[in-house]
């Protein structure tokens, strides 16, 4: 299998051989995996050998991507669960320990929602119990259940999806969604003061605006002229990669990715 022009880290070897399978035998659990950015992450891991769990709360895309990744010859194991309960993130992740013969390599925690009232006056409580729950709790949730294994392991890899709002608040991505973002930050912080002995590294990623099914949540949607400016999943699963190819002995703690072009978003900012 030939490496894929877009990876371009993966081709040299001694030799001039190119890796085209730098994660095989290794197994990663991506959690969001339905769709987006998620489901982009998945796509390349098995790409590059490893094998996938695919963690999310709706069985039906989560099949369809790992009949995709099957179809395409890896491997890819739908485990449907809601990261806000510990209890299934546990089973699921001894689920796909199993399916990968006893491993699991990397932790990819991805799932996040938002919601349509975001701002400082306009969210619920209820919205803004929901959106921590997922988006923190549910990281949080994630990471405890995976690290016995990468701990007994001795050797293991955790990246954090934030966002351009986990940099500095946004008040179209609005306030709850920036807090657990930012807190995304503090607590891939304290995995690698704590963990870096275990050899358990982690990496915050911070995207900027990525055309995913969750733009269409924004209190003001976007036009598809500005849609076409943004990142596409595939390019932030492509960063993910690039973290989960690098040899042990490197921690990249933080990486800002962003679409190249700076919109004006005034005018999609939420009454």
């Amino acid at each position: 299998m030939d490496v894929p022009r877009q990876f371009p880290w993966l081709a040299p070897l001694a030799g001039g051989e190119p890796v085209s399978q730098p994660l095989a035998g290794q197994v990663a659990l991506v959690t969001g995996a339905g769709t987006g950015i998620g489901a982009a992450a998945a796509r390349a891991l098995a790409h590059a050998g490893a094998g996938v769990g695919l963690l999310g709360r709706r069985p039906q895309p989560l099949e369809q991507v790992a009949a995709e990744i099957v179809q395409a010859g890896g491997q890819g194991w739908a485990l449907p669960a809601d990261v806000t309960n510990l209890a299934a993130v546990e089973a699921a992740v001894a689920r796909c320990q199993a399916l990968g013969a006893g491993r699991l390599d990397l932790l990819v925690n991805n799932a996040g929602i938002n919601t349509k009232y975001r701002s400082l006056d306009n969210i619920s409580a209820a919205d803004w119990s929901r959106v921590v729950d997922i988006n923190l709790n549910g990281a949080y949730w994630c990471v405890r259940a995976v690290l016995p294994v990468m701990r007994q392991q001795g050797f293991g890899l955790i990246v954090n999806v934030s966002s351009g709002a986990g940099l500095r608040p946004s008040h179209v991505s609005g306030v709850a969604y920036s807090a657990t973002k930012t807190a995304l930050a503090s607590l891939n912080g304290s995995i690698n003061q704590e963990e870096r002995r275990n050899g358990i590294r982690a990496c915050v990623v911070y995207p900027g605006e990525v055309d995913t099914p969750m733009i269409d949540d924004r209190t003001v949607v976007p036009s598809a002229a500005a849609r076409a400016t943004m990142m596409r999943p595939e390019d932030v699963a492509q960063a993910i990669l690039f973290i989960a190819t690098m040899p042990a002995r490197v921690i990249v703690e933080e990486l800002v990715i962003r679409p190249t072009t700076v919109r004006d978003r005034s005018n999609e900012l939420p009454a």
